[in-house]
Order: C-alpha cells, then structure tokens, then sequence
C-alpha cells in the first residue's frame, strides 16, 4: 500500500515517527514534505498529498499539522478527498467504515506519538461497509459536483 504523507513544520516529528513505525509493516510512502521544523505553510502540503490520492498514486493518505484541522480543510478541497481530522482510534475506525475517507489528519499538538500509531492501525485496518452508507458518499459526492441532493 502507498500513502501519501506531509506535515507543516509543527507536523514534521511526528511525521517522521510515523513513518518509521510504518515502513516495516510493508507501507511505502511519498512524503511530500515539509522536511524540516523551519516555518511554512500547511495548504501548500495538504494539497499536495491530496493530490496524489485523488490522481490514485497513493491509496491514502496521512496529513499533520498542529491540529490537523487546517491541513485536512486544504486537502478537503481537492476534489474527490474525503479527509477527516481524528484524535483518537475509534474515529479513525469509523470514518473508513462509514465515510469511505481516504485521508487521515491528526494534530501534533493535540496527540502523542502511542496515540498517533493507535490511529493509524485502526485506519488501514477498516474497510468501507458500502451498504446504506453508500448513499451519503454519493450525497457528498453530489454536493462537491454541484449538484442538487
């Protein structure tokens, strides 16, 4: 499985732990940066992992950022993501189940590093029901067409 990654410079450690704990599991990464603790800008990361999951170069991803919300809003308006900020393991669990999202975000100033591998196990470790929970992905899919519900 390949996953997109990218952190602002808050983000940066923990991206780096994360990737760490995952690479001997078998997960390959693009990390799109940042690539340092030096001051940036977290749209220009979001939107760039964004972009390979929704081109389908990477089959999810993984955004952090202080928070995760501000990241997750720049990769949220990429068409076709479905990103959501998780801070602890059941969220993370139920947003792939139900909501079929293909990014996680989380915030390194709200969660530790135990917390953040919690939620990524339970992230890759779900899979979509579909079923009645198909009909609102198509109803969020609609509403980012621009279509009538």
């Amino acid at each position: 499985m390949k996953i997109a990654i990218a952190s602002d410079h808050i983000g940066y450690p923990l991206k780096e732990h994360i990737k760490e704990y995952l690479a001997p599991r078998g997960y390959e990464f693009i990390d799109v940066g940042t690539n340092s603790e030096e001051r940036c800008n977290y749209p220009e990361f979001g939107k760039k992992a964004a972009d390979l999951v929704a081109a389908g170069t990477c089959e999810f991803g993984i955004l952090i950022c202080g928070t995760g919300v501000g990241i997750s809003l720049a990769a949220n308006k990429v068409h076709g993501i479905r990103a959501v900020v998780c801070s602890e393991p059941y969220t993370a669990r139920l947003c792939r189940q139900h909501n079929n999202a293909n990014m996680i975000a989380f915030g390194a100033r709200v969660i530790g590093s135990a917390t953040a591998e919690m939620i990524v196990d339970e992230f890759f470790a779900a899979e979509f029901e579909g079923g009645r929970h198909q009909k609102r992905i198509d109803m969020i899919a609609a509403i980012e067409n621009g279509e009538e519900l």
